[in-house]
């Protein structure tokens, strides 16, 4: 495939992880990172890239690493979404499907959530699935039907992925994209009103060689840091003595509308 101006490119983001905790005691963080968000119908048709795609690299994307880990030669990714969505009822979502996740990097990768933005033909936003990963290495994911960026969308909790939070209550979902912006929001709420407050945002430019070696010498461990962090964060609310729940058996279904 021949690239031109207007051909979908590889971006990277640079930007920040946001999260507070409102009850019961106040517990927050943010941190800086870097993220991709990938052309996935483009990318499968082109070669030629900066980013390592399904290869050795310090800054990789693997196919593998989402839905239920086929090979890029059984498909990849790709193939898992599109079958994800015909079985449930979305055979339109034909156009361009963004994927915003983690890469790897030196090889390691730990996603606790990736976004697909899945587009019709006239490139509207038809659905948007979000892949949710626990460190008990269980994936589930939600599926929000004809979205809309800036407006909120609604999904139970049903899937566990902290023991400081029980398995109940809502989330709330809010998405705005522009040419060179992102941000994902995710909040949740349980049965006395809102308890977590979540986002990853950032600024958007291509994948270069230039943008890839600022983010390697920028945030060298930066994937590996995700997990580090997840830990660390779990011991301070330990220290806060907030209360921990044991780990419940995972959804019978893989997909929560």
């Amino acid at each position: 495939m021949t690239q031109t101006a207007n051909t979908p490119q590889p971006m990277i983001g640079f930007g920040q992880v946001r999260h507070t905790r409102l009850r019961p005691k106040h517990h927050a963080f943010a941190y800086r990172t870097f993220f991709l968000m990938l052309p996935m119908r483009t990318l499968k048709a082109s070669t030629t890239h900066a980013l390592a795609i399904n290869r050795s690299g310090a800054i990789s994307f693997h196919d593998v690493d989402h839905g239920d880990g086929r090979s890029a030669t059984q498909g990849g990714a790709l193939a898992w979404l599109e079958e994800l969505l015909h079985s449930e009822g979305i055979t339109d979502a034909t156009g361009e499907v963004w994927l915003h996740c983690y890469p790897r990097v030196l090889g390691y990768t730990f996603k606790p959530v990736s976004f697909w933005y899945c587009h019709a033909a006239d490139d509207t936003l038809r659905a948007i699935v979000v892949e949710v990963n626990n460190t008990f290495g269980e994936r589930h994911c939600y599926l929000l039907d004809r979205p809309c960026y800036g407006q909120e969308q609604r999904a139970d909790k049903v899937f566990h992925v902290s023991p400081f939070f029980d398995v109940q209550g809502l989330y709330r979902f809010h998405f705005l994209r522009t040419a060179s912006h992102t941000l994902a929001r995710i909040d949740h709420d349980d049965a006395v009103g809102p308890l977590i407050e979540t986002s990853i945002s950032g600024a958007l430019e291509p994948a270069t060689h230039a943008a890839l070696r600022r983010a390697l010498w920028g945030y060298p461990l930066m994937t590996m840091m995700v997990m580090l962090r997840i830990h660390w964060q779990a011991l301070k609310l330990l220290l806060k003595q907030i209360p921990y729940f044991t780990k419940p058996t995972p959804p019978k279904d893989f997909v929560t509308r």
